[in-house]
Parts: structure tokens; sequence; C-alpha cells
């Protein structure tokens, strides 16, 4: 089964206005940012389950947000919460708890906090190993934002909260490549393949290289919809040439192990 590890819902009434709140220069979307439209791309792709990943831009909103996730959990949809730093750990967990979301989405571009912040470190501390965390890293804004996440933060992150599940979005250094080569290649941190406008934009034996090198089970894939077209994002994973048990891996298997999900596919 195709898992995409990264995809994003909000709701039907305020999906277009929130497309167009947070606009990244260079990108424009390739679907609507409903449910219905993730389906629909789903269905076009043959993607068999989606990790719905939802953002809130400040903490009085984190339980809103965590309450719209958990309305999205269908057979094919997977919610992802949301915690931000202007709320405490225990105020954190208790609207994951509340809402039964065992995962987050962290997005320093627009929460506007850093990955190395100690108010987050304080909330990585309370989830122990029980809470998937996956992270935008790198680029995509102006200069201070893209200062909020960085390979090394990620690096420091996952040496000092071994016990936590992290996945890093973009190879760990989205417009960053280099750097995220360098610091995460072979760290024990899940890589996750999305590049809008789309994966094609980089060469395919560096994409290639870079997943043998860190090890398919330790790569999952992301179309980063509605921003990318998940039917020509798995067409690249496929085109990379790396055998059919890691393309399953990537495209599946490496996610599944990690949520917990029985599959064919896993290593």
């Amino acid at each position: 089964m195709i898992i995409d590890a990264h995809a994003h819902v909000w709701p039907d009434h305020v999906a277009a206005r929130a497309l167009a709140a947070n606009p990244v220069p260079g990108l424009a979307a390739r679907g609507d940012g409903t449910a219905g439209g993730l389906e629909a791309a789903m269905s076009a792709s043959g993607v068999g389950l989606s990790c719905c990943l939802a953002i809130a831009n400040e903490g009085r909103l984190v339980d809103r947000v965590n309450g719209f996730a958990a309305s999205l959990a269908a057979a094919r949809r997977l919610p992802f919460g949301t915690v931000h730093v202007d709320l405490s750990p225990e105020e954190n967990l208790a609207s994951l708890r509340r809402h039964g979301l065992r995962a987050v989405k962290l997005h320093p571009l627009f929460q506007r906090f850093a990955l190395d912040d100690p108010r987050l470190w304080a909330i990585f501390d309370a989830m122990g190993a029980d809470y998937t965390v996956i992270a935008h890293v790198g680029e995509g804004g102006d200069a201070y934002r893209n200062s909020l996440s960085s390979p090394a933060m990620i690096a420091r992150i996952a040496g000092s909260f071994p016990r936590l599940p992290l996945v890093a979005c973009h190879f760990g250094g989205y417009k960053i490549l280099d750097d995220a080569e360098e610091m995460l290649a072979g760290a024990d941190v899940v890589l996750e393949t999305s590049w809008p406008p789309s994966l094609t934009a980089l060469r395919p034996e560096r994409v290639a290289r870079l997943v043998r090198r860190h090890g398919a089970e330790r790569v999952v894939f992301g179309s980063d919809w509605p921003m990318t077209d998940p039917v020509a994002e798995i067409a690249a994973v496929e085109a990379l040439g790396l055998g059919d048990d890691a393309t399953k891996l990537v495209l599946g298997g490496t996610m599944a192990r990690l949520l917990g999900i029985g599959s064919s596919w896993s290593a």
C-alpha cells in the first residue's frame, strides 16, 4: 500500500483562504486543500493512506485545529495534530489525548518558532516515544523564517531524544540539500521525499544516492499535496531505479512500520 506521509487538508470553507494566506514564493497549489480534493487525488494516484497534517499558527488555536484534524480520521486518512510553544507541554499533550491523536506536524515557517526552541524541546521530552513528529526542515520563506529550521537542528533533536520517532520533511533540508546530506545521511532520522513543485526538480541520481546512503528503511514518500501532484511524485520515486524492495519501502513500507500499520511492504 502506498502511504503519503505529507498532505495538508483544511475545512472546506477556509481551504482557499488558507492556501492564499501562506504563499511560498514560486509555488502554486495543484489541489484545493479540501478532504474531497485529497480523496480524488488519492484515487487518481493509487495512494492507499494519506497522513493529513494540521498546523496551528498560534497556541490559542491548537485545540480547535486538533479537533478538526481528528474529524478527518477515515479508512484512508490518518490525522496528524499540532502543538505550539505558547502552550505548556501538559496543555499540548492534553489536547492531543482529548482528540485521540498520536502524531504531530511542526512547521516553523508558519508557526514562527525554531526547532531548537527550549519550549519545544520540553514538549519533545513530555512526548517520550508515544508520538510521531514530522517537521518541515529548510527554506521557503524570508531569511528569519528560514533560520527557524535546519538539518543541524534536526540532528540535535535526534541525538537528544533518541526515543522520539522523528520524520524530517524534504530530505531534511528544503533547498539546502547539501547541508542535509552532510548532517543527516545515515543519522537516526526518517527522511521524507517531498520537494515542491516536484521531486523531478532534483537530479534522480542524486536522490537515489541519498536514499541508498541513508537506507530505504529510513525514507518515506510524501507528496506535500496540494502543492504537488501525487501521480507525478510517485512516478518520480519509481523512476529512481532503487529496486523493487527499496521502492516499496519508500512508497509505503517504512511509514507503515513507523505508524505500526501491518504491511507486506515493511522491512
